[in-house]
């Protein structure tokens, strides 16, 4: 991976928060091409300010994860799914792998895929994986299990994962579904002359995902809260067994590169407070290129909703006679 110096990012920096930004240009991207742009600040803005939080962190003791959290996620999150809605509402048919940038190989695995043999085999939980989990309709419940390890419970699946932000933490041998997560907060990029970049990405019903709608405008709440308030949360996730990326078998190995970028959105008018999931995925073995997903969950009152259901994948649809 390319290395930039700090002088290189900040020039990057300011042309994109000075061009691509600038609402009359946003206004002429694809709601794709602004995830896009969301995923490159985050890769190349997010060091510049990381380097001068940890300098900061140098001269005293460090916090505890949980007492310098720029940003709040725990609560109860229900996903709106907008995204490739007909793959994670219900079971595409084998076959089946639009958009996905894999190679022959995984499509040799995916045009085998038999849902009886995995419920056989005992595993009905390859979809409910690390790579899989966060795009299953369903909701998460975000707590903090001490002071350096946040536990995010899915309802889909009842899977548990472990985002451990003690670096002496090491993983067991054993791989598992969800893998071994380590955590670190991104402190927040800046725009020119230090101002926060501004967005708008959605409409009045709330954020908008790839493939809706939405358009910058002047004036509009900030690109990320999360961001200008201090920062993201970024995890990656190793020793993890393989899966599935989409329910109808569509492969994951262990061999993959799971990164994600967890951001809050700033409030919407209407009361709701959204949280933004960047996931990037990367696999020699069966993906042609990054695969980038963005996720979104708004933010309930309460556990009244939440509703465990164990690993089952309905079965696909009957091919055409």
């Amino acid at each position: 991976m390319v290395e930039f110096g700090k002088r290189t990012r900040a020039k990057a920096r300011d042309y994109i928060l000075g061009t691509i930004w600038r609402p009359n240009v946003v206004a002429g991207f694809s709601s794709r091409s602004r995830i896009a742009a969301v995923v490159l600040m985050l890769l190349v803005f997010l060091p510049v300010r990381s380097e001068a939080v940890q300098q900061r962190g140098q001269r005293g003791a460090p916090q505890p994860a949980r007492a310098a959290a720029p940003i709040d996620l725990t609560g109860y999150w229900v996903a709106v799914v907008s995204e490739d809605w007909r793959h994670r509402m219900a079971t595409s048919a084998r076959g089946d792998y639009e958009s996905l940038p894999i190679n022959a190989e995984a499509r040799r695995v995916a045009d085998g895929w038999d849902l009886d043999k995995d419920n056989a085999a005992g595993l009905q939980c390859k979809p409910f994986g690390i790579g899989g989990i966060i795009r299953q309709p369903g909701r998460l419940h975000i707590t903090w299990q001490d002071d350096n390890t946040l536990k995010i419970d899915f309802d889909a699946g009842t899977q548990t994962r472990l985002l451990y932000f003690d670096k002496a933490k090491q993983p067991s041998g054993e791989r598992s579904w969800q893998g071994f997560s380590t955590a670190q907060w991104e402190g927040p990029p800046a725009g020119p002359r230090g101002a926060p970049a501004r967005a708008q990405l959605g409409n009045n019903e709330g954020p908008v995902a790839p493939g809706g709608g939405g358009r910058g405008q002047r004036g509009g709440p900030a690109l990320s809260s999360s961001l200008n308030q201090g920062g993201s949360l970024k995890v990656v996730t190793t020793n993890f067994r393989a899966g599935y990326l989409r329910k109808n078998g569509v492969p994951y190995s262990e061999n993959a590169s799971i990164t994600e970028y967890f951001n809050r959105l700033p409030q919407h008018p209407n009361g709701d407070n959204w949280l933004l999931v960047v996931t990037i995925i990367e696999d020699p073995t069966y993906l042609t290129q990054p695969f980038y997903t963005s996720t979104h969950f708004r933010l309930e009152p309460n556990g009244a909703k939440w509703s465990p259901t164990p690993c089952r994948t309905a079965p696909p649809p009957s091919p055409p006679k």
